[in-house]
């Protein structure tokens, strides 16, 4: 009679399997960016990223708020010789009036709850790290907040719901003043629970909650997760499957007691799942159901009380002890007779067949959507059988006598393709809070040392000016006669007097030797209306042994690819005007004459340095008795770079080079240049600011990193400046904080692999890439290096990598900052215009680095209006202007 009355909480295994695809459906949309927003379960992200791996450490104290009591937890996990776990806890009760009163009062009482539970441990005076377990449906967009959605349950405090909870205690907690707490995770007891088990069973990815409400969690693969950035791993979802069927897809399995019970609780037309499934509710599901028999005269002879008749008075307590199955007629007689309803052995039998029945119904319920939680896993791991652990915490699940057997056995039947161990959590969710939190502790106690080394890189407005205020005294003493010789700004003359004025005319070769390539060219420059640049070019290789033998033997290797040019172009006959770039430093004392200081970058020729390089390649050409030239110019080319923009725009009076290395020239007032004589007009200096710093100037914001660079490169105690700017040297940079970082365990799991400890191996368009790219791809940069990343070691590159170019742009901006301040000041103007020109590949391909630059240039130099125009070859076409204006002024003497 029970049976055909109650027929509709007789489920088959075929509605369970409906209803498993049907929460599987539910998930999906869950997780999805389109659908998330109207669907029933929520799927939220907790920013729970992997299970306990055996390193956690420290003290630790949890709150859990959400069930029947309040309870704090003090977790001390150590390392002896494995990992122990000692706590100590104290319940609190949390009356009624306040979880139904202001959200305010809910708060101070748990601040005055752990303010009582501080002083007990006598630890007041610490700041310890809090994992706040809150059993309510929160939004996350990280660990340590939680925007709570809705209340659930028992709860109804006004003025949370859309608030961020840590807040509302951590306002609490500032008003009592009485002891400091930092709450570092919300944690959901779901989650909690699983990394409780979590801790004894790595395998456990799955919490389950069956107490006064239920839940579950599973670890999801991120590329599934749309709310959250990232491919990489896995992230903790908390399903919050309570809300099933919100939209109405289990309305056919509903029953009229399910409706009943919806209608008189706090949150109507919410949790319809949990309201089938949770101790709040099962032993008010029974009592619905006890009253509509009696009314019909099935039970108790039609006897109905008013006990009967009272919400709550049938409690899931008395389910579970009805279903025992010795001593639960007894119970059941001794609860109905409480009840006043006088029962025969029949109705006790009757009430006990109501009571499996609601429970059974609950348990093949949870198994469905367990389920779906189950192939979901299978599915992601594309195993055919699938090896897992849930994690069970709540007090259904543990008091009921038969609930625990029957959901394995369910579920065992509904997905026979898994293997499922059922691990109790003993400890409730308590010690997985205290988990959670060790590992946010560990993460932000690395962040915080991580930002405390890359502080160092951070320059500050005021550090910037001291840079820009010294770079400019260093180039006063460059161009002064009595310091120019110990400066190390050296400051040199080129002897270019002026930039193109738009007559120059004519064909013109240009040599551009500067490192093992050797480029001959044939520019044709033609004025008049239309002004063109016509070029030809042949780019020849050097050897490793021309350019470590004999001087002789290099220029003779030189006029050779000249004279093959020559025939290449056809024009061996005239004596063409010739301009001689030479990217090594050298102090020129006219136009065409440039005496080697020292060779860089390899080259090692004999007989050369100290000696005049137009003078060598000239006893070249005559040794080969083939053709003539016309040596017009030797040019740095940084010059070159200047003199092709000014080609475009007669504004551009400065030249910047930031690749490789990074140099800077621009037209100084004659009357400034000491080291020439002569006081009318201008001539272009070519800085050699590489080697600011040189004499320590730097070495207040110069950090171990750069100093490590610096010990270990070919010229150890030279061009300081250049090392923190320049392309060759960031990747050094960044390789030695990579270094550094793994040792201190932040980075690679604390393993350096071999390519870490390779010099250079960190190209500077590594850095220009990883700065570019999104996480994903910065790991496959990093894996072509050998270093296998995780999805946190990228971040940490990507930050790294973003310091150090930032640095290198401002430092470069507050150099071209003292250079144009200085023209300003030369000329006697308050506002000046002008324009530099500028090459190089950092400049040119790095994503930030030319807009940090140009914004530092303009907070320090801010009556100064600076365009940055980008340079066409400039130690191409840039060697020929310079021939073309060197020709035009030698004429206009003559």
């Amino acid at each position: 009679q029970i049976d055909k009355y109650l027929y509709a909480m007789r489920l088959s295994d075929e509605t369970l399997i409906d209803i498993m695809a049907r929460f599987r459906r539910e998930m999906k949309n869950g997780l999805s960016r389109d659908f998330n927003p109207t669907a029933a379960v929520k799927m939220l992200p907790t920013f729970v990223r992997s299970i306990p791996d055996g390193s956690e450490k420290g003290d630790f104290i949890a709150l859990d708020l959400g069930g029947s009591y309040f309870r704090i937890l003090r977790v001390k996990v150590s390392h002896e010789k494995k990992q122990t776990v000692q706590m100590e806890s104290e319940i609190y009760n949390t009356p009624e009036d306040i979880m139904h009163g202001s959200g305010t009062r809910l708060f101070d009482h748990v601040a005055e709850c752990l303010g009582d539970f501080m002083e007990k441990q006598q630890i007041k005076d610490k700041k310890l790290p809090v994992g706040f377990t809150f059993s309510f449906p929160c939004r996350q967009s990280k660990l340590d907040e939680g925007i709570l959605i809705t209340w659930t349950k028992r709860f109804k405090a006004s003025g949370v719901e859309g608030a961020d909870v840590v807040r509302l205690l951590n306002k609490a907690i500032k008003k009592r003043g009485d002891y400091d707490a930092d709450i570092m995770a919300v944690v959901n007891d779901t989650v909690g629970t699983m990394m409780t088990c979590g801790f004894d069973d790595q395998r456990c990815e799955v919490g389950l909650i069956i107490g006064t409400g239920t839940n579950a969690c599973y670890m999801e693969e991120m590329r599934h997760i749309d709310l959250v950035e990232g491919d990489e791993g896995r992230m903790c979802i908390n399903t919050e499957w309570g809300a099933f069927g919100d939209d109405g897809s289990l309305e056919d399995i509903r029953t009229e007691f399910d409706r009943e019970i919806d209608r008189g609780s706090l949150n109507p037309g919410k949790q319809l799942f949990e309201k089938m499934v949770s101790g709040l509710y099962m032993g008010e599901l029974v009592r619905l159901i006890l009253v509509k028999m009696a009314k019909e005269g099935l039970l108790f002879e039609g006897r109905i009380t008013p006990e009967l008749l009272t919400k709550g008075k049938f409690e899931t307590k008395h389910v579970s002890a009805i279903e025992k199955s010795k001593e639960g007629l007894n119970k059941a007689k001794e609860i109905l007779t409480r009840l006043g309803v006088e029962p025969s052995h029949e109705d006790c039998i009757a009430v006990q067949h109501v009571c499996t029945i609601v429970s059974f119904r609950s348990a093949n319920l949870v198994a469905s959507t367990l389920g779906a939680i189950l192939n979901q896993l299978r599915d992601n791991k594309g195993v055919g059988r699938l090896r897992t652990t849930v994690g069970v915490d709540g007090s259904l699940y543990k008091m009921h006598p038969q609930y625990a057997r029957r959901l394995h056995k369910t579920t065992r039947r509904l997905v026979p393709d898994s293997e499922v161990r059922f691990l109790l959590s003993e400890s409730g969710s308590g010690k997985g809070a205290a988990m959670v939190t060790a590992v946010a502790y560990r993460l932000s106690e690395q962040h915080r040392l991580i930002d405390e080394t890359l502080a160092e890189f951070k320059l500050t407005h005021e550090q910037l000016l001291q840079v820009k205020k010294r770079m400019r005294a260093e180039m006063e003493a460059g161009l002064k006669k009595k310091t120019h010789e110990t400066a190390k700004v050296k400051m040199l003359p080129t002897f270019v007097r002026s930039t193109p004025d738009g007559t120059e005319n004519g064909d013109f070769l240009a040599l551009d030797l500067g490192g093992t390539n050797f480029r001959v060219l044939l520019v044709k420059i033609r004025s008049g209306k239309r002004r063109t640049v016509e070029m030809h070019n042949k780019i020849y290789a050097i050897p490793i042994e021309v350019m470590q033998g004999t001087g002789e033997e290099l220029f003779d290797h030189i006029v050779t690819c000249i004279s093959d040019f020559l025939d290449y172009m056809g024009i061996k006959g005239a004596r063409l005007p010739l301009g001689f770039t030479f990217s090594f430093p050298c102090k020129q004392t006219s136009l065409d004459a440039g005496i080697l200081l020292n060779w860089t970058k390899g080259f090692k020729a004999t007989d050369c340095e100290g000696e005049d390089v137009v003078y060598l390649l000239r006893e070249g050409i005559k040794r080969r008795e083939e053709f003539d030239l016309d040596v017009v110019a030797v040019v740095n080319d940084t010059v070159g770079t200047m003199m092709t923009c000014a080609y475009e725009d007669p504004n551009c009076e400065i030249g910047l080079i930031v690749g490789t290395g990074s140099n800077a020239c621009y037209m100084e007032e004659m009357r400034n240049i000491e080291m020439v004589d002569g006081e009318q007009g201008r001539m272009c200096v070519n800085t050699e600011w590489g080697a600011f710093g040189d004499n320590g100037c730097l070495d207040d914001i110069r950090t171990i990193y750069d100093k490590a660079v610096d010990d270990y490169s070919l010229n150890a105690g030279k061009q300081r400046y250049e090392k923190m700017i320049s392309g060759m040297y960031l990747g050094e940079i960044v390789r030695n904080i990579l270094i550094d970082f793994t040792k201190r365990g932040f980075l690679f799991r604390g393993q350096i692999s071999e390519t870490l400890k390779t010099r250079h191996i960190f190209e500077t368009k590594f850095l220009s890439q990883i700065e570019r790219l999104a996480l994903l791809q910065v790991r496959a940069i990093l894996q072509q290096l050998g270093l296998n990343s995780t999805c946190d070691d990228s971040i940490i590159v990507k930050t790294v990598c973003g310091a150090v170019s930032r640095r290198a742009a401002q430092l470069c901006g507050a150099g071209m900052a003292a250079v144009v301040d200085k023209i300003r000041e030369n000329r006697g103007l308050e506002h000046l215009e002008i324009t530099v020109g500028v090459d190089g590949t950092l400049y040119k391909l790095h994503p930030h680095f030319s807009r940090i630059m140009h914004q530092t240039v303009k907070d320090l130099a801010p009556n100064c209006d600076v365009t940055f125009l980008l340079s066409e070859d400039g130690s191409g076409k840039g060697a020929a202007l310079i021939t073309a204006v060197g020709c035009r002024l030698r004429d206009a003497e003559q």
